[in-house]
């Protein structure tokens, strides 16, 4: 039954399935931070276009059933052991980018700014969103590790605590 025979063999699936996940999330980490409301039109068409052009190269000649479920499994399982590995504090530093500090003392950080691939024009709307009328008018700004912006206003009244952060384990 063709459904069920391998045109290659069931470990060349999983290199390649391994090999591909792990490009695929080097090169999204490279590529900055974004949430996914804030992909742009050319982001998703990226995305279909790479989700398109890596298919063959993980099925590379097979078309059976049985390759389709090979490669289901292992990017679920790739998957559940890098959520796993990212409880390591220092492995979630590899895959999760730092806050970057993009406005001080009412000023923009063009440097950091550049650097992160934000505009004036996304920073000066997360400043009218957080209710604040100009850069001038901030104390710090912030592009968080999930792409997010936070504003801190130069009015706003300074808190001082000390805050314990412990991660849990499962298991």
């Amino acid at each position: 039954m063709d459904l069920l025979h391998l045109g290659i063999p069931a470990w060349e699936f999983v290199v390649r399935c391994i090999v591909i996940d792990a490009v695929l999330l080097v090169a999204l980490r490279l590529f900055g931070k974004r949430e996914l409301g804030q992909f742009t039109l050319y982001d998703l068409v990226l995305i279909l276009l790479v989700a398109n052009a890596v298919q063959p190269a993980m099925t590379g000649t097979d078309s059976s059933l049985l390759g389709g479920l090979i490669i289901i499994g292992v990017l679920v399982l790739f998957n559940f052991l890098l959520s796993r590995l990212d409880q390591n504090r220092v492995f979630h530093r590899l895959l999760v980018p730092a806050p970057r500090i993009i406005i001080e003392n009412g000023q923009f950080n063009d440097r950091a700014m550049e650097h992160e691939g934000v505009d004036r024009e996304e920073v000066e709307t997360a400043i009218r969103e957080h209710g604040v009328d100009s850069v001038s008018e901030c104390r710090l700004g912030v592009l968080e590790p999930d792409g997010s912006i936070s504003i801190v206003p130069m009015d706003s009244k300074t808190v001082r605590t000390r805050r314990t952060v412990r991660y849990l384990r499962h298991g």
